[in-house]
């Protein structure tokens, strides 16, 4: 796993955050997941641009992403409402952090690009605690 793929990974997750605000009903976790999903942009933002310090192609989403995007809209888990929000953001929220997790233990980047993803890592944990709090409120 590069740097590439967590770009791609947080990508997928800017869409699925923006797509959790769009079929939760209360307007108060419509806003939450909208201001998670701009968070989310802007460590994305800064993902990208250490790419192209580097030399690489900005982030355009995984093929799993989308596929489980697309799975979720054929089999109705993104129906209409909170909890089926909820439940969606925490699913992302858990993959998202392991995967981070994962490269930074087992990736050995320049300083910057570490510095980079470990700050990326600092906003995905505090999206992930704030999942685990929506999960507990609407499940």
């Amino acid at each position: 796993m590069t740097l590439k793929s967590l770009a791609d990974t947080t990508f997928d997750s800017v869409k699925g955050y923006r797509q959790a605000s769009e079929k939760a009903i209360s307007p108060k976790l419509k806003q939450t997941l909208a201001q998670c999903a701009d968070k989310r942009e802007a460590t994305l933002a800064s993902l990208n641009s250490e790419l192209g310090r580097i030399g690489c192609d900005q982030a355009d989403g995984t093929v799993a992403g989308s596929a489980h995007q697309m799975w979720a809209e054929i089999t109705g888990l993104f129906e209409n409402g909170d909890e089926n929000a909820v439940e969606r953001v925490e699913e992302g929220e858990d993959y998202i952090a392991e995967k981070f997790e994962t490269v930074l233990k087992n990736c050995d980047f320049d300083a910057q690009s570490k510095q980079i993803v470990q700050s990326a890592f600092a906003e995905i944990q505090a999206g992930e605690r704030l999942s685990n709090q929506l999960e507990e409120q609407y499940d």
